[in-house]
């Protein structure tokens, strides 16, 4: 019979900010009972940082802080790599990797840029790679992408993948906030950074949407295939529009896998009020999934926070501190398809077009000929919205003029928007918003 060992799983942080200080907490507190869980104790070797007199955690032994991260990467059987970013990132877990330890970590930028490399050297390695925190925060959709719906064919995901951006769309939407105001809201509260642009342009929520796609869909997709439109040109005007009509705003991330090939995209778009991604308040994420078999899922949960993001790392850390005990491997991710990338037309929507126009005879009758001329059928039209702001050399009022189209495909509807705009009648800015199904 063999002789069970019993000596400890040595695990090596990198990084000890919100998300790291709060995963060592977990570890260190809950270490007998996820002793229990695993069948082997772990140990907290070593926690690097860039400035370890700073770090002051009382469940964090001050012996155990280092500035020297590559001694930590390469020193442990399972490093848990939270400092972010992508280039130093990289250089620590392919060393981690490559000295035989598994890797957990929650850094989206990392995989969505590098993800094939580092999944292939795991496997060559003979070790896991676990980023469940890297989506979703403590969401479970990446382990069910990876595991549960690997027997059936996902066709598309769509969801709220960004705490910071939904709070400022909600926030905007029940309070009557302008967006430079609910930012600083977002801010002072600390659901958003003092730089907040990966989140409010959509550069986070498309890293996401990017794992996402190469899980659900077997091929490389990576951040340079993702379409990405954020939040910043969202008004009050077009909450309030949303809202007239029983609308809500939200920012989602869209992967498919149609016809004419894979597509991944991130775009603030109008929901129905009835929707049910439209009840996901705050900082809250929720991720649709359709799959041929399996048919409709719905993921929901907490997508931020130091917290909960460190409970979806700690439950990497046990499902690989279980392999390591058992003497095995988890499954890798397989990335057999060479899937071709849709065209941005290959996809159609219905839109809603806000225009700032002087309100004049004719107006109206001018801007659907230029519609039919480009060949997109109008589905609705609202005038009754409230006037803005006075047009310089213009004596009447500016009043703003929606249109909804039918499904037209996006090349076309920005094709027709550009010529109305050069209609003397109309002015500002327009807005654009796809219209969900």
């Amino acid at each position: 019979m063999a002789q069970l060992n019993e000596s400890p799983i040595r695990i090596g942080l990198l990084g000890a900010g919100t998300v790291g200080s709060q995963t060592a907490r977990l570890l260190v507190e809950q270490k007998d009972e996820l002793e229990a869980r695993i069948g082997r104790p772990i140990e907290l070797v070593g926690v690097a940082c860039l400035n370890p007199d700073e770090v002051d955690f009382p469940w964090i032994d001050k012996s155990l802080l280092t500035s020297d991260t590559m001694k930590v990467a390469t020193n442990a059987d399972i490093v848990i790599e939270l400092i972010g970013g992508t280039t130093v990132a990289r250089t620590f877990v392919l060393a981690a990797l490559n000295a035989g330890a598994s890797v957990v970590t929650a850094n989206k930028a990392l995989l969505a840029k590098y993800g094939p490399e580092i999944y292939k050297a795991a496997e060559a390695n003979g070790v896991d790679i676990y980023f469940e925190a890297a989506v979703g925060g403590a969401i479970p959709i990446v382990r069910p992408l990876r595991e549960s719906l690997v027997g059936d064919r996902i066709t598309s995901m769509l969801g709220i993948v960004n705490g910071t951006t939904n709070y400022i769309l909600d926030e905007m939407t029940t309070k009557g906030l302008d967006f430079d105001v609910a930012l600083k809201d977002a801010q002072a509260k600390g659901y958003a950074e003092a730089d907040p642009t990966g989140d409010i342009e959509g550069y986070d929520a498309a890293n996401k949407a990017a794992i996402m796609a190469t899980l659900a869909f077997h091929t490389n997709v990576s951040i340079d295939d993702v379409t990405v439109e954020g939040i910043t040109k969202i008004t009050a005007d077009d909450i309030a529009a949303a809202t007239a009509e029983h609308k809500v705003v939200k920012l989602l991330a869209v992967v498919e896998n149609g016809e004419a090939g894979v597509s991944a995209r991130v775009y603030p778009a109008l929901i129905d009020e009835n929707h049910p991604l439209a009840s996901v308040h705050g900082s809250f994420n929720a991720v649709f999934v359709k799959a041929e078999a399996a048919d409709d899922l719905m993921f929901y949960g907490r997508g931020a926070g130091g917290a909960p993001t460190a409970s979806a790392v700690v439950g990497d850390v046990v499902t690989e501190a279980r392999h390591i005990a058992s003497g095995c491997t988890g499954p890798s991710i397989p990335m057999y398809k060479n899937l071709p990338h849709a065209p941005i037309n290959a996809s159609k929507a219905a839109f809603a077009v806000r225009f700032l126009i002087h309100d004049k005879p004719g107006v109206l009758a001018a801007i659907a000929r230029e519609f039919a001329d480009h060949g997109v059928s109008i589905n609705g039209v609202n005038q009754d919205l409230k006037p803005t702001l006075n047009d310089p050399g213009y004596d009447g009022e500016i009043q703003q003029l929606r249109i909804v189209t039918h499904l037209t495909d996006e090349e076309t509807l920005h094709k027709t928007v550009s010529a109305v705009c050069k209609l003397d009648f109309v002015t500002g800015e327009p807005s654009i918003l796809r219209v969900l199904d």
